[in-house]
């Protein structure tokens, strides 16, 4: 097909009637659309090719997409695709009409039955021309202002979408290709017009509608008769006799007859015209001049003959407003088209338009592969379709080019190129038929095989169309008279009709130019000749991601930014809160100093170390002590320096950074750094302390250095720790013979022996190894006695032999010990004050209260059963009889040591408690040690009397433990634990599961439907299987989010948890699986946004027809491209996405539990946005990016009922509710009593949220009810630890409120959790810490009334557990304990107190403590600490002995229930001790637990 153009057409066929019969084509046939999906069919550009592939790559290939078929058919050989025409085959005026109502509307003017054009100044639908406009008064078809969705496709000549405003309106959505068939296209359009004048003038009354119908009948039928008798002739050629082919004569409508359009016409013979389309077209006026292009119309050089073909397409209006139709149509007219061969020119056969990644094609290789892609026959085969003979030899295919079968002809070289083409010599049957069929070409017109599809066609156009214009007898749209009418209206008369050309200007049939006729052209046109016409501008290509490269990027590490940028706000707020709370209690710090009554104390910042950092602190010197006193803001101690036994010390002060820094640094102790505000300050601060150490005789050394230098200098707190956990290493370690172990605990080298041994510990280190303060009596005492040489420092050997007492010496050498302590004159005599300052002291170590009327009871008591009664000093054998009964105690006894870096061995003869050890019965030690377990042997039918009995006995109550059979092995013990675990929380573990396969399977379906089911649809293909991964996620989204709401109904939840569903669902972990869901949601989330980042690459690469194709519901203007930015911020699926993203980030940045404890108000804040994350969520959806919305589908359900539980809360927190009575009570802890509301029903152990409104009517915050449901009244305790609750106490400060009335509170609630469960065990143990006890003191009181009532309980015992500090931590709570042991009459009830302040229950101290703590009992039946009946301890409890003991004295449980609210630490020791406990046989411990 390529070969020399410029050669005229045999027959003088015109360039008329070449594009007249494109604009045929254009009348019955659309199938130019691109299948959707795309599917690509590319055409493989040969190395060789110059034109398309300069760099001879081998991977180079020409775009080629399918065409749009029925989706119902292609699925088997007998349901071949059948591809599809976007309009109707016959010709009823499609192209000046349109073929539906509404765009024909668009082109009308409704005015006289015109349609609009350029110079109609009332066009209702607009494109009206303006002054200056081209087009201005001529008459052109309206522009398209309305933006008709028609073909723009981009100029290849300028390489860049243009408006597709700039085109004429016209019913042809692809009239606008290039400017000769827009000719046609504005002919057709002036001559309805013309008529509608006509039919106006002649019928003056008809109304719009009526003239507009009738001129377009008119119209249509013209039409007809000019394609089938005078063009469809003209085209086909004649015969060798010179009769032309043309339709048979017409016998009527045929309603059996199908006028569809053949795929071997719409692929293969009508494209017979491309073989005559010129290079260029020629334009000249009346007079014979041919104009020459002009810049507008040639774009590369002026002084052209010819517009060139190949530069015009898509730029029709150049030309055509530069010289009207009228110079195109006599141009036309007079030029001679390209000769009917098989030679293309290369404005087709190169360089046809294409999209911007390939702007130029080969139309005929793209003819061949349309021809594969619609299914066409072989050759032979459509052949024998129409009854033509098979052609069993090359030669016969044209036997003009190769005369008596000579294939070796000069002429036949076509032939011989299509045998080599398909290497089949002398076989046909795979030829295929466009290039065959081109080759039969003959010089009066297509060949056989052509000529008859074409025919056929058009016959059944004819013969198929009920209103053909000649089937006037049965349509009556015409009479006989005016059938002749048409009959005898040519194309002549219709250029005549609508142009200004003069009759003698054209030839009376302008489809041929024959040698009388007008106007010869100048010369035939070359396209390879510049002087003739333009070269064809190159190939371009474009890459579609170029334009949103930078924005892509821009945008995701925007997104990435913002999250650390949060991140970053987060951590800045933390910071402005804490320095805003450092601001508030230095201004506290210094009012404090301003009121004290000595101004020695200074406020500095002490630099701990390069870990510990900085902390706030105040320095005093007391002369009197000769001591450094460093303390806390709250005036706490935290360190004594003690300068009685130095002679000098040195100052370091720094000479940078304002001069800030000082240090002190004094022999065999860590260095003092501190930073003060300012210079004056270190100086005033100087001044002070050296005349404080001058006048007590210490001298100093100043010296001066960097700040960095102090720092790296310094001996900090953590280097002496270092060097004391060597020292305590090996001490032990010869005490102990750890080394014997295997511990290798004093495995030193020779220089850290010889530090270790040079090493003195300080009163205050000493102090800090026992856990007690420097200043406490115990230590005084007992650093005296070992400080055997009184330097005031502990040597190594002094410290060993001190050790060895502890760890080898009887009772009676311990007896000793304790007796020298307290003897403070060594006199061997300890008068009864010195004993009472022994108790005391012990006292003191436990931080206990005890009156001295109660201390001298004790030990006149103590003296009495001892018969020493009647002596005021006693001796070291009197001391003994008063420890006789606690002798094997006191053997026990040790000193518990709070050293780093030791294992210290159990006591000898104690075994160690553990599940599954067989202990058939305690020796004295073991007895002492378990304190706990002695408290819990009572006989089950004992009396309230008997209970007064046993508790006032002495401990050491034999306990039989019966064996329990321990697992074998390690896999056993794992295997038990975890089948324990299973029956435990198998609800919990059974609806985790459910909905994580419920959340797989919401993702999957998706996935699923994607990948497979919608395959067809192309986007996957695209995309790859990353919109598998976002339609899942999306989809995950939608369900974890919405049940996000579902675990936020605290009323439904609370209702629903008393009902028989709290047997199938664990209610009480709804905020447990309200975090498990929003993980899940953030999956979810974090796979679609990265889903998205990979689909918006793929989508932005992708050409503009397969987007609109992919994304039917977005809508774009034809001439921007649809790059990342249209997507991610010119829609409302992206652009909310966007928000949705960055909401997300915020929301669970600011969920973290840092953000929720440093920055409480951000969280509310924060997550209180969850309605415009759900408004979002519908938008973003209601985009139909990809599918239609069906977010609602998840979300209704929950959001009804949300807002249901919601409404109860609105109608509940609304009311004010008055305080009746507001306490301070120690420990930071505010008591609110309050009215109880109507209706307010709740359990004891339930919570409420409360919202002060003087503080905000929003902000709630959540507390357990400490009062019982039985009363009157609600009751909160509510311990000031953040800036709410801080201000809350404040606010109910009396010395605030004064005569004011207390504000009223909002209440929510109550709402359920797991401690309201108590009574649904036989066994229940309680363990409370610190303001933990919370819901306890509720349940206390509830139970005892419930039991004073008679009401029948389930439960028939309760443990409580109360772990505190000291006793004088929540005193409040010791009120409702004691409450509770006055009317606990049944003994339902077992309080058990544990003091953790101090040391092991089996430290010698404890030890003491405990002997005081039984002689009390015995004397008032009550604590001595804490004045009640309940067991009080020393030390932290050991939860599994407790709950092992629990398992012994309750056999017949199988459920033990377990509830422990407090700190996390304390939390976690239950449920590890329930975890231990449950890997063994018999009951098992359920725990529920809540932190604080």
């Amino acid at each position: 097909m390529e070969g020399e153009t410029g050669m005229p057409s045999y027959g003088n066929r015109t360039a008329l009637l070449v594009f007249f019969g494109q604009q045929v084509v254009e009348e019955i046939l659309d199938a130019q659309r691109q299948g959707c999906p795309p599917e690509y069919f590319n055409i493989k550009i040969p190395v060789n090719d110059d034109r398309y592939n300069p760099n001879k790559r081998d991977d180079l290939y020409m775009p080629f997409v399918r065409s749009r078929y029925d989706q119902r058919t292609g699925f088997s050989p007998n349901n071949p695709r059948q591809q599809l025409n976007e309009i109707t085959p016959w010709l009823d005026g499609g192209l000046t009409y349109g073929i539906a109502k509404a765009w024909a509307d668009t082109l009308r003017l409704f005015k006289g039955g015109r349609l609009a054009a350029t110079n109609d100044t009332e066009a209702p639908t607009g494109g009206t021309a303006v002054a200056g406009d081209p087009a201005y008064g001529m008459h052109f078809p309206a522009y398209n202002d309305l933006r008709l969705p028609m073909a723009n496709p981009p100029p290849p000549r300028d390489h860049y979408l243009k408006p597709i405003k700039r085109f004429f309106k016209l019913g042809n959505p692809r009239g606008n290709e290039n400017p000769f068939l827009l000719t046609f296209g504005v002919l057709w359009f002036r001559y309805h017009n013309y008529k509608a004048r006509q039919i106006e003038y002649v019928h003056p009354t008809w109304s719009d509608e009526k003239i507009f119908n009738e001129a377009r009948k008119w119209v249509i039928a013209v039409h007809q008769n000019i394609v089938a008798y005078q063009w469809l002739p003209s085209w086909l050629g004649e015969d060798e006799n010179g009769t032309r082919y043309g339709l048979p004569t017409y016998e009527g409508y045929n309603p059996s007859v199908h006028p569809g359009i053949a795929a071997v016409f719409q692929s293969a013979a009508m494209r017979f015209g491309h073989t005559l389309v010129p290079p260029g077209v020629f334009r000249r006026n009346a007079t014979c001049y041919f104009r020459m292009s002009t810049i507008a119309t040639g774009a590369v050089n002026e002084g052209k003959h010819a517009i060139r073909t190949c530069n015009s397409y898509w730029n029709p209006q150049e030309s055509v407003l530069e010289s009207d139709i009228d110079e195109l149509l006599m141009g036309m007219a007079s030029q001679i088209t390209e000769r009917e061969d098989n030679i293309i020119t290369p404005d087709l056969r190169g360089f046809v338009f294409g999209g911007l990644d390939f702007n130029r094609r080969d139309l005929m290789a793209v003819n061949i592969q349309r021809g594969r892609d619609h299914g066409l026959p072989d050759y032979n085969t459509a052949r024998e379709e129409f009854n033509l003979p098979r052609i069993t030899d090359w030669t016969e295919v044209n036997p003009i080019q190769c005369p008596n079968g000579n294939i070796s002809a000069d002429t036949c070289w076509p032939i011989r190129n299509l045998r080599d083409v398909y290497l089949n010599y002398g076989n046909m049957s795979n030829v295929d038929i466009w290039p065959a069929g081109i080759l039969e070409t003959t010089p009066t017109g297509p060949g056989p095989l052509f000529r008859a599809i074409i025919t056929d066609q058009f016959k059944r156009i004819r013969d198929g169309d009920r209103f053909w214009f000649e089937n006037y007898k049965l349509n009556k749209l015409f009479t006989a008279s005016e059938i002749e009418e048409i009959r005898n209206i040519t194309i002549y008369d219709i250029i005549m009709a609508t142009t200004n050309i003069p009759p003698s200007a054209i030839q009376k049939n302008p489809f041929f130019w024959n040698t009388d006729d007008p106007c010869p052209q100048e010369f035939q046109i070359n396209g390879s000749n510049t002087d003739h016409v333009e070269a064809c501008t190159p190939l371009q290509t474009y890459d579609y991601f170029t334009e949103s490269d930078w924005s892509y990027i821009f945008t995701f590490v925007a997104v990435g930014l913002f999250l650390l940028g949060t991140i970053v706000v987060l951590l800045m707020m933390s910071r402005l809160r804490q320095k805003s709370l450092d601001k508030q209690r230095q201004k506290q710090r210094k009012m404090s100093v301003r009121k004290a009554e000595s101004s020695d104390v200074f406020i500095a910042t002490e630099w701990v170390g390069k870990k510990d950092g900085v902390r706030n602190v105040k320095v005093r010197f007391i002369q009197g002590k000769k001591q450094l006193l460093i303390s806390s803001e709250r005036n706490k101690p935290i360190r004594t320096i003690d300068l009685s036994l130095v002679n000098k010390v040195t100052f370091e002060v720094s000479t940078d950074k304002r001069m800030k820094m000082f240090l002190l640094r004094v022999p065999k102790e860590y260095d003092l750094v501190l930073k003060f505000d300012n210079i004056s300050d270190r100086g005033m601060f100087m001044d002070k302390l050296e005349k404080d150490l001058g006048d007590v005789g210490i001298g100093r050394e100043v010296r001066t250095m960097k700040e960095a230098q102090i720092m790296s200098s310094a001996i900090t707190r953590e280097y002496r720790q270092k060097l004391l956990e060597k020292f305590f290493r090996v001490v032990f370690g010869h005490a102990f013979k750890l080394d014997e172990e295997g511990k290798q605990v004093g495995n030193v080298n020779s220089n850290e022996a010889k530090e270790i041994i040079t090493c003195e510990l300080t009163k205050s280190e000493f102090a800090e190894a026992l856990s007690m303060k420097p200043n406490s009596m115990f230590v005084e005492n007992m650093f005296t006695l070992v400080d055997k040489d009184g330097n005031g420092y502990i040597s190594f050997r002094e410290f060993l032999d001190m050790i060895v007492i502890f760890s080898k010496g009887n009772a009676e050498e311990k007896a000793r010990l304790m007796f020298d302590m307290y003897d403070v004159d060594h006199s061997g005599h300890m008068s009864r004050s010195e004993f009472h300052d022994m108790i005391r002291s012990l006292m003191e170590l436990a931080n206990a209260s005890v009156a001295k009327e109660e201390m001298d009871t004790l030990i006149d008591t103590m003296f009495k059963e001892a018969g020493l009664s009647t002596k005021n000093d006693i001796t070291f054998d009197d001391f003994q009889k008063l420890m006789s009964d606690y002798k094997d105690a006191l053997n026990y006894a040790q000193l518990s040591w709070d050293v780093a870096g030791v294992d210290l061995p159990k006591p000898q003869g104690v075994p160690a408690a553990r599940p599954g050890t067989a202990v058939k019965r305690d020796n004295a030690p073991t007895r002492a040690r378990k304190t706990v377990i002695r408290a819990l042997q009572s006989d089950k039918d004992e009396k309230a009397a008997l209970r007064q009995k046993r508790l006032s006995e002495k401990p050491g109550v034999d306990v039989q433990l019966t064996e329990n059979k321990a697992p074998e092995s390690s896999f056993e013990k794992k295997k038990t634990a975890f089948i324990r675990y299973i029956e435990n929380y198998r609800l919990h573990i059974f609806w985790v599961t459910l909905y994580t396969l419920v959340t797989i399977g919401v993702f999957a379906e998706r996935a699923y439907y994607y990948s497979i089911e919608r395959e067809f649809a192309g986007l996957r293909r695209i995309a790859g299987y990353g919109v598998t991964v976002t339609r899942g996620a999306a989809s995950g989204m939608m369900f974890t989010y919405s049940c996000l709401l579902v675990t936020m109904c605290r009323n439904i939840i609370t209702v629903l948890r008393e009902t028989i569903l709290h047997r199938f669902i664990p209610f009480d972990s709804n905020i447990s699986m309200h975090k498990y869901i929003a993980f899940l949601a953030l999956l979810m989330t974090v796979m679609h946004v990265i889903g998205h980042a990979i689909n918006f690459y793929h989508i932005s690469t992708q050409t503009p027809a397969d987007v609109t194709c992919l994304f039917r519901d977005f809508f774009r203007q034809t001439h921007v491209l649809p790059t990342f930015t249209y997507w991610c911020w010119g829609t409302i699926t992206g652009f909310t996405g966007v928000l949705l993203t960055l909401l997300v980030i915020v929301m669970y940045t600011f969920a973290t539990q840092y953000s929720r404890r440093h920055v409480f108000k951000a969280f509310w804040f924060t997550h209180n946005m969850y309605p415009l994350l759900y408004i979002l969520m519908i938008l973003h959806g209601s985009g139909r990016l990809v599918q239609p919305p069906f977010t609602h589908f998840f979300l209704l359900g929950p959001a009804i009922l949300f807002t249901l539980d919601k409404l109860v809360s609105i109608s509940r927190n609304k009311v004010e509710i008055s305080v009746i009575k507001a306490e301070l009570l120690p420990s930071d802890v505010t008591g609110l009593e309050f009215k109880r509301p109507l209706n307010f029903e709740y359990k004891s152990g339930q919570w409420v949220r409360i919202a002060c409104i003087t503080q905000g009517e929003n902000e709630y915050h959540p507390f357990t009810l400490t009062s019982s449901p039985h009363e009157d009244t609600l009751t909160l305790h509510i311990r000031a630890v953040g800036p709410w609750t801080m201000n809350l106490r404040k606010t109910y400060d009396p010395s605030v409120i004064r005569e004011h009335p207390y504000p009223k509170l909002h209440l929510d609630g109550p709402f359920g959790e797991g401690h309201q469960d108590w009574y649904k065990y036989d066994i229940a143990v309680l363990v409370g810490g610190g303001i933990g006890v919370t819901p306890f003191a509720s349940i206390l009181k509830d139970l005892v009334h419930k039991s004073k009532l008679g009401v029948k309980l389930n439960c028939k015992k309760v443990y409580f557990l109360w772990i505190t500090r000291t006793q004088k931590h929540f005193e409040w709570l010791t009120d409702i304990i004691r409450e509770v042991e006055e009317k606990d009459e049944k003994d339902l009830v077992s309080v058990h107190i544990f003091i953790t302040q101090f040391f092991q229950k089996f430290d010698l101290r404890t030890t003491m403590l405990y002997i005081c703590e039984r002689h009390f009992q015995k004397i008032s039946n009550r604590s001595l600490f804490t004045g009640l009946r309940s067991i009080t301890h020393f030390g932290r409890p050991q939860f599994d002995t407790f709950l092992s003991s629990l398992e012994e004295e309750h056999p017949e449980a199988s459920k033990i229930g377990v509830f422990s609210c407090g700190p996390p630490a304390m939390t976690r020791n239950v449920e590890a001790a329930c975890s231990l406990l449950n890997k063994y046989d018999g009951a098992a411990f359920l725990h529920h637990f809540e932190n604080f």
